[in-house]
This record gives structure tokens, C-alpha cells and sequence, in this order.
């Protein structure tokens, strides 16, 4: 397949001691395509002085493109930053941290054909803990559901897809951004292909459990309505259950001539009505508050300093 050039995005935090490694691996894979490339990296606020050896690598290189975040975004609005600053028309993303091997890329744009827009690398045996795994799994099933596409539950962070399908969300200026859910708006030609997943060089992960959970919370509640469904079903499971109860009280009473006596079943009733009272409320607490800070038109991300770059995406 004729590709004619491609971007490689690689968000970048705290990541100094993988990036010549990364750099080198990186740019023979790109090389060996025989097709041009750039590499464009995004210092989402990193604070090992990273940023100095970005700058040794564009001065090296014209083909190593940076783009330096005024503070720490998270990696999605880095890496929209990234995607909308690309030049060529297929777009590649990868960590910093090299557990996504450069040369496993070519399996990737070898499935990139006719049939698909957006190929993602897989791992079958990743190489973090129990809890981190479950965390991902279950953050992976929340992006199944916020995507509507069973393909996606196969996703990570190394993907290669059309650079055209970022004009599905170009106007896009939410502070939250999901890079997944977002392509999800252009396409549903999505694959998988199989590759190694290999320890982090350096260093630990920064998504921890908690992040995570956040991560997942924001996808249901940021690009879906489900927890709304969710909240109409049970207030409505819990109606008929009301009026089950009601008639059953009814029932004995005609039958027995007395009431249901109890101060405990009175007071268990309350409970449960005002739990799900305050569980609805709630889940409409979250998207108010999404609606707030859009409101607020908060920046997705404020670029600083680009190196190598004509300026064209100005990021606010």
C-alpha cells in the first residue's frame, strides 16, 4: 500500500532516559520503510529536563519535530496536540516508555489496508501487575462502551491510523479528550494485530489504579449517555418494586385486617428510595460538571515552544 509518508506522535513525561534509545530504535524502523516520516514528540510538562534533549534532537535532525506543553495536559491532549500538528497522511502513536517495541510497527501498517482505517497493537501477555491489568481491562470495557464498536475492547496506546480522521473531531475543544472514542467519530474500520509488549525501560507507569478509574469515568460520562439509561432503568425497576410492595401490603391488609408493622421496614424503604435518589443525582452531577468546564472553554492544551514546526495549530 502507497502511503506516501508517515507521522510518528509520541507523548512525552518524565521519559529522558528512553528517549536516544527510543530515537534511534524509532528512526531505523521509519527508515527501513523507504517512505518519508517525522517524528513529532510532545513534552506534556515533563520535569527530568527532557525538553533540553528534544532540543539536541531537532537540531540534529529536521525530521524530529517537538512541541513543548506550557504544563501537564494528560496523555490524550498531548497527543491530540501531536495528531493535529502531522504532515503526513498515515499517523502512528506509541509511549515514550519503549514497552511498545519499534519493530513491531511494520505488522501495524502492514494491516492498514482497504479494509481498515485504524490498526492497534496488542499485547497478548502485558507486563504489568494484577491490579494495574484489572484496572486496564476494566477502563478497556468502559472504552468498548463508549466507542459502540465490539472491535475497540483491542486497543492501546500504539495505534497507526489515517491522519484524514482527525477532521471528524477538529473542532473539538472539550478538556477532556479520548483519542479512541474520537477516531471512533470518523470511522468504524477498526483492527487489532498481535505484538510484543516488553518491560519499561526506566521508571514506573504513570497511570496508576486511580488514574485509571478516573480515565474510565471520564469515557462513560464524557462521550456517552449510558449511566443515564442506567439511572432511568433502575429508577424504574425500583417504581415497580414500590408498587409490588404497595400491593402486597394492600393484599395482606384486606386479607389479615392489619398493616405490615415495623419501624425497620418502614425506615429500609426510605433507604432504598433515597439511595437511588441520590445515585440518579449524582451520575447528573457528572455530566453538569462536564458541561461546566466546557462552558468555562478551557484550553485542550497550550503549546509554549514548537521546534521544527511552521506553527499551523495554535492549541488553544
Amino acid at each position: 500500500m502507497a502511503r506516501n509518508g508517515l507521522s510518528a506522535v509520541i507523548p512525552v513525561y518524565n521519559g529522558r532516559e528512553c528517549l536516544p534509545e527510543l530515537r534511534r530504535r524509532l528512526g531505523e524502523v521509519l527508515s527501513a520503510q523507504g517512505e518519508p516520516f517525522e517524528i513529532i514528540f510532545v513534552d506534556d510538562g515533563s520535569r527530568d529536563g527532557g525538553w533540553s534533549l528534544l532540543r539536541e534532537f531537532a537540531a540534529a535532525d529536521a525530521r524530529i519535530k517537538a512541541i513543548r506543553l506550557m504544563r501537564n495536559h494528560g496523555q490524550h491532549n498531548a497527543l491530540l496536540c501531536g495528531i493535529r500538528a502531522a504532515s503526513f497522511p498515515v499517523t502512528l502513536t506509541l509511549d515514550d516508555d519503549l514497552q511498545h517495541p519499534p519493530e513491531e510497527i511494520p505488522k501495524l501498517l502492514s494491516a492498514l489496508d482497504g479494509e481498515h482505517d485504524v490498526v492497534y497493537g496488542v499485547f497478548p501477555e502485558e507486563r504489568h501487575g494484577w491490579a494495574r491489568t484489572l484496572a486496564s481491562r476494566i477502563t478497556k470495557k468502559a472504552l468498548r462502551q463508549a466507542m459502540g464498536a465490539p472491535e475497540v475492547e483491542n486497543v492501546s496506546a500504539l495505534r497507526v491510523f489515517r491522519t484524514g480522521l482527525r477532521d471528524a473531531f477538529a473542532s473539538y475543544q472539550g478538556p477532556m479528550p479520548n483519542i479512541d472514542v474520537m477516531l471512533s467519530w470518523g470511522t468504524t474500520r477498526f483492527t487489532a494485530v498481535a505484538v510484543r509488549h516488553e518491560p519499561r525501560l526506566t521508571g514506573t507507569s504513570g497511570y496508576t489504579l486511580r488514574k485509571l478509574a478516573v480515565h474510565a469515568l471520564n469515557m462513560i460520562t464524557g462521550f456517552t449517555v449510558l449511566p443515564l439509561q442506567l439511572a432511568s432503568l433502575m429508577g424504574f425497576l425500583i417504581t415497580l418494586g414500590g408498587l409490588g410492595l404497595l400491593a402486597f401490603i394492600l393484599a395482606r391488609y384486606m386479607s389479615e385486617g392489619s398493616p405490615i408493622q415495623g419501624f425497620p421496614f418502614l425506615a429500609s424503604i426510605i433507604c432504598l428510595f433515597s439511595g437511588a435518589q441520590l445515585f440518579a443525582l449524582g451520575i447528573l452531577g457528572e455530566y453538569f460538571a462536564r458541561m461546566h468546564l466546557r462552558l468555562m472553554d478551557k484550553p485542550v492544551y497550550t503549546a509554549a515552544e514548537r521546534l521544527n514546526l511552521d506553527g499551523q495549530d495554535s492549541g488553544s
